[in-house]
């Protein structure tokens, strides 16, 4: 198997999901710079944080409008499994894969720290490692993480059960104090209704090693992994 991540203009995370993929999953991983057209020998699409064109307009609105989207579009609807982390949520929700919108925080300002994340659906591709009731300790780098969708959309992702993180405390408990951007019901990840495309704010990526603080981002990581081999 194959996974590309995806460079923009601006990526600065890039390095940090390589890494995961390649040595801490040992997986054949390629960096695809956002001119590229053809992804069709990749099984696994990732889109890493950043500022990608500088954040221009708003969060991912300009880099959804790269050559490399169309076929990143092209691809899910062929059931790849796509993720996006972070600025790459934003990149997803901007070009419509995704539904809903990442808006400013609520506090106006910079938030980077470790958050907590319940697990609410442990069967996607991207989680089927994690058990019910999980909660993952994983960083979080954003000015605009405010998940926001309308009631309708809202009542759509619970229905479909699409809804995979929320923001807690550290024992579980969804709570305003635990949500560090002010998301609609403390949304923090949402799959597509297919289930094969993620997009989350927090970062996987950097904590994937026990000296980093912990490595449960491997579960979500090594989930699309094990899904693909698997199927």
């Amino acid at each position: 198997m194959k996974v590309a991540v995806i460079v923009f203009p601006g990526s600065n995370c890039d390095h940090d999901l390589y890494t995961a993929f390649k040595k801490m999953l040992r997986v054949n991983t390629d960096f695809v710079w956002h001119k590229q057209t053809d992804l069709t020998e990749y099984d696994i699409i990732a889109l890493p944080g950043g500022f990608s064109y500088g954040d221009y307009l708003r969060s991912g609105a300009i880099a959804r409008f790269s050559p490399v989207m169309k076929e990143v579009v092209a691809r899910a609807k062929k059931g790849v499994e796509i993720i996006g982390i972070c600025n790459g949520f934003q990149i997803l929700t901007e070009s419509g894969l995704l539904p809903g919108a990442l808006m400013k925080n609520n506090s106006q300002k910079f938030v980077c720290k470790t958050v907590n994340l319940m697990v609410e659906n442990t069967g996607t591709p991207f989680t089927h490692l994690c058990r019910d009731g999980d909660t993952l300790a994983i960083p979080i780098a954003h000015g605009e993480g405010n998940y926001f969708c309308d009631q309708v959309t809202l009542e759509r992702l619970k229905e479909n059960n699409q809804i995979v993180f929320r923001y807690c405390s550290g024992t579980g408990v969804i709570t305003g104090e635990a949500n560090p951007n002010g998301s609609i019901e403390n949304i923090a990840g949402i799959i597509n209704k297919d289930g094969n495309i993620l997009g989350m704010m927090p970062h996987p990526e950097r904590r994937c090693e026990t000296i980093l603080g912990n490595d449960d981002g491997l579960k979500v990581l090594a989930s699309m992994i094990s899904n693909f081999t698997e199927n």
